[in-house]
């Protein structure tokens, strides 16, 4: 008996081997690749590399290659005899790029990669070389257009980077470290990556373990129907196998209108902004956990001009939901100068939809700038420490010590280490203007605030001319 079941038992699994392989065969035939015989990339690769162009860069530099000419005590006596020995020299650097019009030859790449060329050359996977000219650049998300004269090229398909899914194969082309042509293969290993670089937020990357170095900056992350889902940006320099892409679906229009303007004229609501956090949707009766609270409106722009106020929480823009600030950042983004949205809004925990018009994000020269501060604390006896911060009144020396524009409210002294501010990442120097949804223009009113040691506590601050939201919960 034991032998007769062990040989029905080896005939059902040789059934199963067998109709499992047939299956598997006629699934991958009926998508054209044959994994037994052949490896989807090798097409790929044939298909896409023609329109992958190595780009060269030039920019002219002053340089003083005198050996003594940044050494202190030579310059102290000599200064002045150095500046004979500048000279104008090269600096050279070195992308990726693509063509994505073969007929009037553009080519899309990285604004970091072009950025103040004199001079920038492109060369073709046929071994051509041509000069090619600067279109427009978008620094906010780092893409550029350049042109070449020459027509019928081949040119890469645009995908859609929204349908693209977390572990889906991609392929990275491009000239790491100079190296023409490498292809490196991995998956999207996540969406809506926030990266930070030159003082600007970058966010809604793509991130993906195809290898991308330097080099590679400006090439295309193609998926395996050849089409390109994402422009390779970024790297972390201390890591493997952490890489980061533009979607494509944000270079599309940006690219149009680099094409058509030499510049794109984006959208701009004026507005500082920051998550939801527990302890504000407590302190601030909030029905819902989503969404990003206004933390400052900008004098004068568009939000302050449709009447949209400081603490409005943002839960929806035409209809779609935000989770969080992230989102309504990349909606702003992706809209132009003149565009209007409809925000969905809660306001002292009631709801309503403002309509706002866009205006002209201005130049990136115009954001804040930073105060520099002395630290001395001048003596003032009318101070309190609740919470682990010390505060006072804003008396004349304490506003010009901090820097700060306003007399009313109180101004941190000191924080002690491991205590509830410090944990809120309370600062010295920084200006309390509200503590749950209290304001604050004096010592006694921040007693008041904190008295009986609140479990939810929210404070509004002034932080180098810019309000900030900070929050604690038990």
């Amino acid at each position: 008996m034991y032998k007769r079941n062990m040989a029905i038992t080896g005939i059902v699994v040789a059934f199963l081997t067998v109709l499992f392989v047939t299956n598997a065969r006629a699934a991958v035939s009926a998508v054209g690749v044959d994994v037994y015989t052949n490896n989807p990339i090798v097409g790929i690769v044939k298909d896409c590399s023609p329109a992958v162009v190595n780009i060269d860069t030039e920019t002219m530099v002053t340089r003083n290659p005198h050996p003594f000419a940044n050494d202190p005590f030579f310059r102290e006596f000599f200064g002045r005899e150095f500046d004979n020995f500048k000279r104008m020299v090269p600096m050279r650097g070195k992308g990726s790029g693509f063509i994505v019009d073969g007929k009037d030859g553009y080519i899309l790449t990285n604004n970091h990669v072009v950025e103040g060329a004199d001079k920038i050359t492109v060369t073709m996977m046929d071994g051509r070389t041509l000069d090619a000219e600067l279109i427009g650049r978008d620094p906010t998300f780092d893409l550029a257009v350049i042109k070449i004269g020459a027509d019928n090229l081949h040119s890469l398909p645009l995908g859609d980077s929204d349908a693209a899914e977390v572990g889906e194969w991609v392929v990275a082309i491009g000239n790491p470290h100079g190296f023409e042509n490498t292809v490196t293969v991995g998956i999207i290993s996540a969406k809506n990556r926030t990266l930070q670089a030159a003082d600007i937020n970058f966010q809604g990357f793509m991130q993906t373990d195809a290898a991308i170095n330097p080099g590679n900056s400006g090439g295309p992350l193609i998926n395996l129907k050849g089409e390109v889902v994402g422009i390779n940006t970024a790297i972390v320099p201390y890591a493997q196998g952490i890489g980061f892409a533009v979607p494509v679906n944000m270079a599309k229009q940006i690219m149009n209108d680099l094409i058509e303007n030499g510049e794109v004229k984006r959208g701009w609501l004026g507005v500082v902004l920051q998550n939801v956090t527990p302890g504000f949707v407590e302190a601030y009766k909030l029905p819902a956990e989503n969404g990003a609270v206004i933390s400052d409106v900008v004098s004068g722009s568009p939000a302050e001009k449709a009447g949209v106020r400081r603490g409005d929480v943002i839960i929806a823009i035409d209809g779609k939901d935000m989770k969080n600030s992230q989102d309504v950042v990349l909606c702003i983004r992706n809209k132009l100068s003149g565009d209007e949205v409809s925000m969905d809004i809660y306001r002292d925990s009631k709801k309503q939809t403002i309509k706002v018009s866009l205006g002209t994000m201005p130049d990136s020269g115009a954001g804040r700038t930073q105060r520099g501060r002395e630290r001395g604390r001048p003596s003032d006896n009318d101070e309190s420490t609740r919470v682990g911060a010390t505060v006072g009144p804003i008396t004349p020396e304490r506003k010009d010590s901090y820097g700060l524009e306003s007399d009313q409210g109180v101004v941190v002294l000191d924080v002690e280490r491991g205590s509830v501010a410090d944990e809120m990442g309370i600062k010295e120097g920084d200006h309390i203007m509200e503590v749950n949804r209290r304001a604050i223009s004096s010592v006694s009113d921040w007693e008041r605030a904190l008295r009986g040691e609140a479990k939810t506590i929210v404070m509004l601050v002034k932080r180098d001319s810019q309000t900030l939201y900070f929050t604690y919960k038990k």
